[in-house]
Order: C-alpha cells, then structure tokens, then sequence
C-alpha cells in the first residue's frame, strides 16, 4: 500500500527558506483557518442574519451556497490562471482580497450586498485553499508530510472549534456584522504572516488545463472526487441548518449553542489528526469508517437527538468523523496523482465547494419543504451514498477494482 509520504515524493524540494518549514506550514494552517472561519461564519448566524435584512432561513442560506459556488469555480480557474506566479505573492493577495470581502460582509446594507461579499469570500477562498493543500511536501523534509499536510489541513477543524463558534459568540455580544469584521481583521493578519513566514514558492510547473482534464482518466481520481462531493454535500445539507436543528428539534437555548458548536468543534480538531493518521496507512478503511460513522450521526439526530445529552453525543461522533474528511480525502487524491499535486487539489477544492454549494442549497430546499427533519434526512442519504461509493470505487494502490 503507498502511503502519502511515499507518493508525495521528495519534500522541502522547492525553495524553502532556512528554518523556515514548519513556521510556514504554521501559517497555512491559520490561512486555512481563516478562509473556512469566513465560508462558514453563517452557520451560526442564519437567525440573526435573516431577521436583520428581512429573509427566511432557506434564503439567508444561500450567503454559504455563493460562496461555494464562486469557490468551486475560482479554485481550477485561479490555479490556472496565475501560472508561474509565486505561490507567496498569490496566498499573499488573495488574504488581502478575504479581509476586504469580510469588511463588506459586515457593511451590506441589504442582502444584495452580503451575497456580493459572500462571492468575493468564495474567489479567495478558492484559490487560498488550492494553493495551500499541496504546499507541505515543498515545505518540510519526506518523513513530515504527512503530518505538515495534517496540520495545514487542522485550520479547517479548528476553525469549527474556534472560529464558527467564537463567530457565534461574537454576533451575540456585538451582533451579527461585528462577527464579519473581526474576521475581516484577522484576515488581514493572515496575510501580513504569510507575507512575512513563507519563503519564495516559485510554481514548480504551470498546471494546464489539459493537465487537469487528464486526471479525470483515473478512475481512482473519478471516485475519490464523488466520495468528496458525496460526504461534503451531505454534511452542509444538515449542517447547515445545525443551530435551528438544535433549538427546535434537541430543545437547546440559545445560549446553549456556542457551547455545542464548541463541542462539535473540539471532536473535529481530533478527527482531523486522528483522520490524517489513519488515511495514511489506508485512505480507503479510514474513510469507510469515517462515512459511515457521519451517516450515523446525522441519521439519529431526531431520534437520540431529541434532548441536550443525546445531542451532545451525537455532535462528539458527527465532529470526530467529518473532521478527518478532508485530510483524507486529500490524502487519497495526493497518494493516486502525485506528480499532478496542485491541479489534484484544484480539482478537490472545486468539487469540495460545489458540494458545500449543493447541500446547502439542497438543505435550504428541504428545511424549507419539509423541515428539520426532512434537511437530516437528506444529510445522511447523501453520507450512506458516499459509503458505497468507498466500498465500491476503485482506490489508492488498486491492482483491481475496489483494492486499497
């Protein structure tokens, strides 16, 4: 079985600064962080949001649908479009161009404005993203790949830790666009850090459009994208809606809810280590378990979910599973192309934000036609869905069909 380390080839090959690794694989990570705290901000704010600019919550959904769509349009298109530019001075701009989105976020004055703030948070977080997912093998020795990609991709847990819920305690305190200008603010540190802690990342070749196109040729390549869209989509199609989930179907108060967002969070933060871990011995077990473990969890939220405690043990296993999704997934992609590494992540952050696009819309459809329920229901279908496709797909170092 090839493990990410083996497939990734040589690290630390391209560039990087003396004593420079690891404080600049530190800095992805809170490049990561702040993209995925500004994509999923909302999540804790829908109520609020859709009370103050007069919109139902189905609608004040769609501020994370655009911005999954512009995302999963900018990741391939910007990883195209600049280049042999130095990936520094791209990662570099496009946080300069998160902290303006965000200030205007917390601006609009109608929801007009928020949607058009949300697709600027959608063109960075594309292109920050993509660049950023394959960066660690040219960042660290060989042996640290694994755990440098680990932790570049711990931002996206710790931002439900910290930043959905601190977005959330935020809006409570100063309301809802005091949470998009803090964000904004950090936004801007970000790329003061990254600007200071990267060394020069010149392209190691131009990813070309025929470059992408021919990765869809692997079948390996085909089923890691649909286990992506699969699980993401599933996941955004309940979580989306996770704080009226909690208030009317578990009977949580609103003052409740940062704290069960901040325990979700904490068992994301352990799943994306634990996840990471386990995808490099075997991407395939490890995301048969994780699917299954999310199907689970979403499934019985309005039956064990219906009070407090059987809440909270289900965010613990829902947290635990989806936090390993995306290192994993990337692992998978990065173990069947590692000669095509950006254009692998430029494929796997486009279908990854189309899948956010696609459950949240879809969530908004059916929160709104059949309500808390039906939205779980979706969820989970679309995870079990994502468990065949794992189980049936061909895999990292298949001979055969459906070998690991």
């Amino acid at each position: 079985m090839t493990t990410v380390g083996q497939a990734t080839g040589r690290g630390g090959e391209s560039g990087r600064g003396a004593g420079r690794g690891w404080p600049a694989v530190v800095a992805l990570a809170a490049a990561t962080f702040t993209v995925v705290t500004s994509e999923m901000l909302p999540v804790g704010l829908l109520t609020p949001i859709g009370s103050a600019l007069g919109v139902t919550d189905g609608t004040a959904g769609l501020t994370l649908t655009v911005t999954g769509v512009v995302a999963a349009l900018a990741a391939p298109a910007l990883t195209l479009a600049v280049g042999r530019t130095d990936r520094r001075i791209v990662l570099c701009a496009l946080m300069a161009m998160l902290a303006v989105a965000n200030l205007l976020a917390a601006y609009a004055p109608v929801f007009g404005v928020l949607l058009a703030a949300r697709a600027l948070v959608g063109l960075g977080m594309g292109g920050v993203w993509a660049l950023a997912a394959g960066l660690a093998v040219r960042l660290v020795v060989r042996r640290s790949v694994g755990a440098a990609t680990s932790l570049i991709f711990s931002g996206v847990a710790v931002a439900s830790v910290l930043g959905v819920p601190a977005g959330t305690l935020t809006g409570e305190i100063g309301g809802w666009r005091a949470a998009f200008g803090v964000v904004g603010v950090l936004s801007a540190l970000v790329a003061v850090a990254l600007a200071v802690l990267l060394p020069p990342l010149p392209a190691e070749r131009a990813v070309r459009l025929g470059g992408v196109l021919r990765l869809f040729r692997d079948a390996r390549v085909r089923t890691g994208l649909v286990v992506v869209a699969l699980l993401v989509a599933g996941h955004f199609a309940a979580y989306t809606y996770v704080r009226p989930v909690l208030e009317e179907v578990s009977g949580a108060g609103p003052e409740l809810i940062s704290t069960l967002l901040l325990v979700y969070g904490v068992a994301g933060v352990a799943g994306n280590f634990l996840g990471g871990a386990g995808a490099g011995r075997s991407p395939r077990g490890t995301l048969l378990v994780l699917s299954g473990a999310l199907a689970g969890a979403v499934l019985l939220v309005p039956v064990v979910g219906a009070g407090v405690p059987g809440a909270v043990a289900l965010l613990v296993v829902w947290g635990l599973a989806y936090g390993g999704v995306s290192v994993s997934t990337q692992t998978w992609l990065m173990v069947v192309a590692p000669e095509a590494r950006e254009a692998a992540s430029a494929l796997f952050v486009g279908v990854f934000n189309a899948a956010i696009a696609l459950g949240a819309f879809g969530g908004g459809r059916a929160v709104d036609g059949w309500g808390l329920v039906g939205v779980l229901w979706l969820g989970g279908a679309l995870a079990v869905g994502a468990s065949v496709a794992v189980g049936a797909g061909r895999g990292p170092g298949a001979t055969g069909r459906g070998r690991d």
